[in-house]
């Protein structure tokens, strides 16, 4: 069996990943037939026991995984590490006192329970003393209302998630009213109130992206740059000799890698790692969202066999977060880095096959089933063999910020 998965990050106050809420679904339809697709969800879930691997997708933050109440009432959730999940409890759930024991019971055993969609009513009374987290779509309930939620939920010791956050103006407001956690798409729509000055550092990562995104690389430029600082040629190094990456040979020089790995892999690195110092001061999920997004956008492009440069679909996925690193404009970051021009079309916004490329990225972090079915028509590739890239993509974006980490 098949599991469809995306991933949408949970953030603490200092818009750190606190954990991803996973969300699933199976086939071509995207459900179980004759079943609610929550229920389908925590079918899948236990069926497939996460193929992937929880720590392929969520690498070493919690996973909230909804659960109905058949999977509930069997206790299935407990066949997950009870350190690694957080049971969700859907809204839609019918509430009875066998429910009530089966979750108490569930959480006697260490697996924190949180109340998804929290909707005000007395049903959800008997679950707030082994409650642990209770989330509240802000676009569901008046806001005048929640300072009282607030207070009655902390003096239970529950800790809040405001979902729905679409503006860091919603962020600073709930994170006032006492919300411990956000989920939503704040991170990725900058607020573009100043410019982040480009110092010397960051314009040597501006010009190491200028020549990691030409046709032919030029490594004595390469060479020039690094050298101006020898931590840049360490880290690089430390990257490519990393066992996830590199399994046999020892690399020991820019030149070596280039003849092992090959020049459109070299470039790949460099550009990672020119886009990791520009991210610099800035939330780590911005970096692991432009991980995957170039990774899947590199494999979707190549699935097209286009024959153009084989690094069009990854730069396009990498750069898609530089307005929100940058905290400026994306059309005017394009213009100071010479890259080709569909790549800043794609950024732009502009109609072309690498715009629904990174089109579909996003359809993925939002779970928008019926968006990646439209561009499996549109394209006539299979939702199977996207979804593959999907995961594929996940899993090496954890393998390359395990492999970036430096011990300080």
């Amino acid at each position: 069996m098949f599991a469809y998965v995306a991933r949408q990050p949970i953030f603490d106050v200092n818009r750190n990943v606190y954990a991803y809420e996973l969300l699933f679904r199976i086939g071509e339809d995207n459900c179980f037939p004759d079943i609610p697709p929550d229920e389908a969800t925590s079918k899948i879930l236990t069926s497939t026991h996460l193929s992937l691997g929880i720590e392929e997708i969520t690498g070493d933050k919690k996973a909230f995984i909804n659960f109905h109440r058949d999977t509930l009432m069997y206790r299935f959730p407990t066949s997950l590490d009870a350190s690694k999940v957080v049971i969700e409890i859907v809204e839609t759930v019918e509430v009875d006192d066998a429910l009530i024991a089966a979750c108490k019971h569930i959480r006697g055993l260490g697996y924190p329970i949180a109340l998804d969609d929290y909707d005000m009513e007395e049903k959800w009374d008997a679950f707030v003393p082994f409650t642990s987290i209770v989330k509240i779509d802000i676009t569901e309930i008046a806001h005048e209302t929640i300072p009282s939620l607030v207070k009655r939920f902390k003096s239970h010791n529950i800790e809040l998630v405001a979902e729905k956050i679409e503006t860091y103006e919603e962020f600073h407001k709930f994170k006032e009213m006492g919300f411990d956690y956000f989920q939503g798409y704040f991170l990725a729509k900058p607020e573009i109130v100043r410019h982040r000055k480009l110092g010397p550092s960051a314009l040597t990562m501006m010009e190491l992206l200028t020549l990691s995104s030409q046709t032919k690389l030029n490594f004595d430029d390469v060479n020039r740059i690094i050298e101006r600082d020898p931590s840049l040629t360490y880290l690089l190094l430390r990257f490519i000799n990393n066992p996830l990456i590199n399994k046999r040979n020892k690399i020991t020089s820019l030149r070596h890698a280039l003849n092992f790995m090959g020049e459109v892999e070299v470039k790949k690195f460099i550009a990672l790692l020119a886009l990791a110092n520009l991210n610099d001061g800035q939330p780590q999920e911005l970096m692991q969202m432009a991980l995957v997004r170039a990774k899947f956008c590199e494999l979707v492009f190549i699935s097209f066999k286009e024959r153009e440069n084989p690094l069009t679909g990854f730069l396009t996925g990498l750069l898609s977060m530089l307005d929100a690193m940058m905290e400026q404009h994306i059309d005017e970051l394009v213009s100071k880095v010479p890259i080709s021009d569909n790549v800043k079309d794609a950024l732009c916004g502009e109609p072309g096959v690498l715009k629904d490329c990174l089109t579909l990225a996003k359809y993925f972090e939002r779970a928008n089933w019926s968006g990646i079915k439209k561009f499996s028509g549109k394209y006539n590739i299979q939702q199977t063999l996207l979804h593959g890239y999907y995961n594929e993509a996940m899993k090496w974006a954890h393998h390359v910020h395990v492999s970036a980490q430096v011990e300080k």
